[in-house]
């Protein structure tokens, strides 16, 4: 089983939309797939429609009160299914700062389903914190979805820093851009500079509305859009990842 956590230290860089539509695609692919929905707002888990059975379930996860599979729904998708999050996912700090051993915790729960899935795509939230030094420790790789403008790199450099700080091993964090706007120089200076580094992915995902539209169909890209560029540039992208993470 190889794990995967979608995140950024910044919101709104397109994250949930890469994990819902890279899952999708490992999923067409025959891969058994799994997506772990941890931010608070829940939309990959709205993306895919579907909803927490039990109240505050991720902090009934994290107390041990049921087990990650007892909270795996299936998507109206083949080979797809998804850990939806719920409100509770913001107590994930104050849980894991009460534990011992914290930052083995993630791994410890995912070890239950690795005979069940093949991929497991973690959609995270924003920020550093426990939680997060969880993350890092329990999946085999970090992607990092970064807009090419000054601040959304300086917070991927303060990851960097914080990895090289904390003994984190930043050879798990790979990167790509994402919401690349072709009018703008500055996405264009950005790109050239940071591809002389191999952390970051060839392939990008442009900032288009069919991406957008996500949110109105409440579905992957290829299923209202398969045509489009947008998703051309997610396929493009599997593959990259796909061959740089799992093969």
């Amino acid at each position: 089983m190889v794990t995967m956590a979608l995140y950024n230290l910044k919101g709104g860089v397109g994250k949930t939309a890469a994990t819902i539509n890279l899952a999708y695609l490992a999923a067409q692919e025959g891969y058994k797939t799994l997506i772990w929905d941890l931010d608070p707002q829940g939309s990959s888990s709205f993306y895919l429609n579907v909803q927490a059975n039990i109240k505050n379930e991720t902090q009934k996860i994290l107390q041990n009160e049921i087990e990650l599979g007892a909270a795996i729904q299936p998507s109206s998708y083949e080979n797809l299914d998804i850990i939806p999050a719920d409100i509770s996912a913001r107590y994930a700090d104050i849980l894991l700062n009460e534990m011992k051993q914290s930052k083995k915790k993630i791994a410890s729960l995912l070890t239950t389903v690795k005979k069940e899935y093949d991929i497991v795509f973690l959609d995270c939230p924003p920020g550093i914190s426990i939680l997060h030094d969880a993350i890092f420790a329990g999946v085999d790789w970090v992607i990092m979805p970064n807009i090419p403008t000054t601040l959304s790199i300086r917070s991927y450099e303060s990851v960097m820093q914080y990895c090289k700080e904390n003994a984190i091993d930043a050879n798990k964090f790979k990167c790509f851009f994402s919401m690349v706007d072709h009018r703008k120089n500055l996405h264009h200076e950005v790109m050239n500079e940071f591809y002389k580094d191999k952390i970051f992915f060839k392939n990008y995902i442009p900032y288009l509305s069919d991406v957008e539209k996500m949110g109105v169909q409440e579905a992957p890209l290829e299923t209202f859009a398969a045509s489009s560029y947008a998703a051309q540039c997610y396929r493009d992208l599997w593959k990259e990842i796909a061959n740089t993470c799992i093969e």
